[in-house]
């Protein structure tokens, strides 16, 4: 998850997962590599910034598409989002606190969501 200026960065993939359309830039961690460089690595291939990670928030299984996630947060080192995998990706967008009910309205996993809702009300 990437928080910058107020807003967190959300994806749409091309081809959604179940009701999942717009999520956090996420992918499988490669053998041999940890959660946290995994989504430094999955953050550029899809949308091109350069992040490093600041914190673990937690881990669970999916209730919805039953994998094994990793939620790490990141902060922006350089670049400016946008679609760099675009046979995966359809759009990237910023999203206010306000907003993301209209993003994601099942909701967030909790420890996330108690995150934004400080980083993002600030």
């Amino acid at each position: 998850m990437i928080v910058l200026d107020g807003r967190v960065l959300l994806i749409r993939r091309r081809v959604p997962e179940g009701d999942l359309v717009w999520q956090f830039p996420a992918g499988a961690i490669e053998p041999g590599e940890s959660a946290e460089h995994a989504a430094v690595r999955e953050t550029m291939e899809e949308t091109g910034l350069t992040v490093e990670t600041t914190k673990l928030i937690g881990e669970r299984v999916h209730p919805k598409t039953g994998r094994a996630m990793s939620y790490t947060v990141c902060s922006v080192v350089s670049g400016e989002a946008h679609v760099a995998y675009a046979d995966e990706l359809a759009e990237v967008a910023w999203v206010a606190h306000s907003e993301m009910g209209d993003y994601v309205p099942y909701g967030l996993f909790g420890p996330m969501q108690e995150y934004l809702d400080d980083a993002l009300t600030r």
